[in-house]
């Protein structure tokens, strides 16, 4: 019973995760002026307005995966680069906090040592360990994820336009990252890493 129910709040605690995040870009435009993403629809934390279908079912199965893209109208930024620039790290800052709140949660609230406890333990842990996976899995630069944008804000011309034309082929670059056995390692090194120093 415990593992259907385990799924059932993982999953739950996913969609939070990719909701968080995505309010998280659409309130931060918002604050710079585009009114696109509440136009849209997107301003808001109900999950079922941010999920993406393929990103959410990696996410489910291989812990790596993306949520629908908030709309933003770079037209109303004051700065564009700048601005998209920190859009664009709102996401993963979001999910980084909601970590960080989890293994304080962990560590503050008193868990029975029974199997109830056992229980509550690993939500808090795989509310950690999510996060930061989405977290850090959003700041690969590779088009669409935010470390694009941020990698987009610090080169000069020519490199903006090298990673303008990734855009088309970001789906594929990132789904051979996931399947190359090095890369996978290595970015669940690092989420184990800064969760095991949380919690």
């Amino acid at each position: 019973m415990f593992n259907m129910l385990f799924f059932v709040v993982m999953i739950a605690v996913i969609l939070f995760a990719i909701t968080v995040h995505e309010y998280a870009h659409g309130k931060v435009a918002e604050l710079f002026g585009d009114p696109t993403p509440k136009m849209s629809g997107r301003l808001t934390l109900n999950p079922l307005a941010h999920i993406d279908p393929i990103g959410f079912l990696m996410l489910v199965i291989v812990r790596f995966g993306w949520a629908k893209p908030i709309p933003i109208n770079l037209n109303y930024f004051k700065d564009p680069e700048k601005d998209m620039a920190l859009v664009a790290l709102a996401g993963p800052f979001a999910n980084f906090s909601l970590a960080v709140l989890a293994a304080l949660l962990f560590r503050v609230i008193p868990l029975p040592g029974s199997a109830l406890g056992i229980f509550l333990s690993s939500i808090f842990e795989y509310a950690v360990w999510i996060n930061i996976a989405l977290g850090l899995f959003n700041l690969i630069p590779v088009p669409p994820l935010d470390g694009s944008r941020l990698l987009r804000a610090l080169l000069p011309c020519e490199g903006q336009i090298f990673v303008d034309r990734m855009e088309p082929y970001g789906f594929f670059i990132l789904i051979f990252l996931i399947l190359f056995p090095g890369f996978s390692s290595a970015l669940i090194y690092l989420i184990s890493y800064f969760a095991a120093i949380l919690i």
